[in-house]
């Protein structure tokens, strides 16, 4: 996934999404929390893979149906479901189809999978509200590889009408003890329980904007049925 650097690319292109890095190649990379800590259970969480290689972050939301970034989707895709370890465990499964508006994707699963699914929301989290993101994206600036294990971290909502990497209307947040970087893209934004937000760009320090869920929630259930 790749999460773009807000600070220094928005303001010319859609630059720097949030990209992990690979760990078999030099395949895009996607970006990881940096601070925050682990996750012990996330049955909702689903690592995604392009040509095998790990490149982002997902939830799923139904038997059939990942939530990620379009930014993340590229090549032959599958998605491991139901464990904090990306590398292991869970379920995994091939992706049969890709649908996308603005920088959010649905992946339709091969093969249906039961697990305890991530609720939608249908309404925008409130300014200078506390949220919760995961990711399995890199732990440092530079010099790190992606976390094995999920991480989540802490953030305030400062903005809930901003673009994600692909203008469509955004949630932007700063860090209270944690921020999304490359390996975070696809990944959740929660609040009171239920997802608002998919990361799209984040500047690796501090700022990181997530596509907002309530602004595509009909397009999202037009496609999946949810």
């Amino acid at each position: 996934m790749r999460l773009r650097r807000t600070l220094v690319m928005l303001a010319t292109a859609l630059a720097g999404a949030l990209v992990a890095p690979s760990v078999a190649s030099a395949a895009p990379v996607t970006p990881f929390i940096i601070g925050g800590g682990t996750v012990s259970s996330a049955p909702w969480a689903a690592a995604v893979f392009s040509n095998g290689s790990f490149t982002c972050s997902g939830t799923i939301i139904a038997a059939r149906w990942v939530l990620t970034a379009r930014h993340c989707v590229s090549g032959t895709m599958s998605v491991r479901v139901g464990s904090v370890n990306r590398t292991s465990g869970g379920v995994t499964s091939g992706v049969s189809a890709s649908y996308a508006r603005y920088d959010l994707a649905l992946l339709n699963l091969s093969t249906s999978i039961s697990t305890s699914y991530m609720p939608l929301s249908s309404s925008y989290p409130p300014v200078n509200s506390t949220n919760s993101i995961y990711g399995w994206g890199m732990t440092c600036y530079s010099g790190c590889s992606a976390s094995t294990t999920l991480k989540t971290a802490t953030v305030q909502v400062t903005s809930t009408n901003v673009t994600d990497a692909y203008g469509g209307r955004a949630i932007r947040s700063t860090r209270v003890n944690g921020n999304a970087w490359r390996g975070d893209s696809g990944g959740p934004q929660v609040y009171n329980g239920a997802q608002v937000g998919v990361a799209s760009t984040a500047d690796g320090v501090s700022i990181q904007n997530y596509g907002s869920v309530a602004y595509n929630r009909s397009w999202i259930t037009s496609v999946s049925g949810v």
